[in-house]
């Protein structure tokens, strides 16, 4: 069973955060293994399990990234190796990249703020970009989601590709 069915709600990717968690508590409550101590091993296991599932689905549902990484994953559209970045994204990655190499052999404090503030607003372009693909998401079928779905991979690869960036970036920042 999938988190959004254990969870009784529709695939999405924006969910009410608040409404995740209540669900999160009350399913915890149900399925707390002291409530089943006097139960047969075979019960205790199911609902162990159970527990288990639950824990699982809040922290995926939970955090945007882990919630859209899981629906890709669920949809058979992020695979090892099978995840390619569209050219034209990486050849603007490259200047970037670029500059990245010559703050190894010449920090510049400047630049580094510069490289940072570029990587910020692509993904801030990105995040703006995307977001209406995610809101329309639910009502969509067919044809359209499939559509929608392999908008959301490029931003999801797109926008991991620059988190590596920043993580870059931030490795600098102690320099300054």
């Amino acid at each position: 069973m999938n988190y959004f069915e254990f969870y009784n709600i529709p695939e999405s990717f924006i969910l009410d955060e608040k409404a995740i968690k209540n669900k999160y508590y009350q399913l915890s409550r149900e399925y707390h293994p002291d409530f089943y101590a006097n139960e047969s091993p075979e019960k205790q296991q199911e609902i162990l399990q159970l527990s288990t599932l639950n824990t699982n689905a809040y922290r995926t549902l939970s955090d945007a990234d882990l919630r859209m990484q899981y629906i890709l994953k669920e949809h058979g559209l992020l695979e090892e190796g099978k995840n390619e970045i569209p050219s034209d994204f990486l050849m603007d990655m490259m200047e970037i990249n670029e500059e990245l190499m010559e703050l190894e052999f010449d920090f510049d404090a400047a630049k580094l703020h510069e490289i940072g503030e570029k990587s910020t607003g692509i993904v801030a372009q990105l995040d703006n970009d995307i977001l209406p693909v995610l809101q329309r998401y639910p009502e969509l079928h067919g044809f359209t989601k499939e559509e929608a779905l392999a908008e959301v991979k490029t931003y999801y690869l797109k926008k991991k590709y620059l988190l590596r960036i920043q993580e870059t970036l931030s490795k600098f920042a102690g320099r300054s």
